[in-house]
């Protein structure tokens, strides 16, 4: 009897993971310094591995090197959030759309489930946990879209954003209330085979509110002179 080999992850792989969940979970948050022999002490090892670790993730973006200061997390910049949100109303419109046809009704039953904890939420609000249910109901939504290069393309946006922001709603908590009513105007215009044009806009639209909430709320002055899209 053979036991198959199983790769055993190099020490730099456990620093980049540690380091990395850390970061995702906003316990190393933006213009956090990472003090490689902290780390390395809290991972019981040398800090050549964490240091390998840590070029990986400034090959990422995810870290920054700032002379006579050392490693720290990447602070958020604004701009790259504005294009992700962006491409993601465009890329995700169209996704939304092209799917429409292919939902069926236990789809749109398992969607309006989704939307309705994200509805519970809002007497307690949770802008991580909100967020993360806003991302599985629209995934219902776009998942059967039949382009791949579509789905690859939105999903490779909102992995995007889960470095930009933790949640756009933690900033704008107002707008979480909109969100779910604009999520059952959607689940309504699909239910009622709306043209897809109109779901595509209605969905397109629903993502560019709330860029348009963030910017509004955060730079005022920026926000007056963004265009339509």
């Amino acid at each position: 009897m053979t036991v198959e080999n199983v790769a055993t992850p190099s020490k730099s792989q456990l620093a980049y993971r540690f380091i990395k969940e850390r970061i995702a979970n906003q316990d190393y948050t933006p213009g956090y310094r990472l003090v490689l022999g902290t780390i390395a002490g809290d991972l019981a090892m040398s800090v050549v591995p964490v240091r390998e670790a840590i070029r990986q993730l400034e090959a990422e973006g995810l870290v920054t090197f700032e002379r006579n200061i050392g490693a720290r997390v990447s602070m958020v910049d604004d701009s790259q959030y504005r294009f992700s949100m962006q491409a993601l109303s465009i890329l995700e419109g169209t996704a939304t759309a092209l799917a429409a046809r292919s939902l069926t009704a236990d789809d749109i039953r398992n969607a309006r489930r989704i939307n309705e904890l994200m509805i519970e939420t809002l007497g307690h609000f949770d802008p991580r946990a909100f967020t993360a249910l806003n991302q599985e109901f629209h995934a219902v939504l776009f998942e059967k879209c039949a382009n791949p290069r579509m789905l690859e393309l939105v999903n490779a946006e909102w992995g995007r954003l889960g470095h930009l922001r933790d949640s756009t709603f933690s900033f704008v908590p107002g707008r979480a209330q909109e969100s779910v009513r604009e999520h059952e105007s959607i689940l309504h215009l699909i239910e009622t085979g709306a043209p897809l044009g109109e779901i595509e806009q209605v969905a397109r639209r629903h993502r560019s509110t709330t860029l348009d909430a963030y910017m509004i709320h955060e730079h005022p002055d920026e926000a007056l002179g963004l265009p339509a899209f």
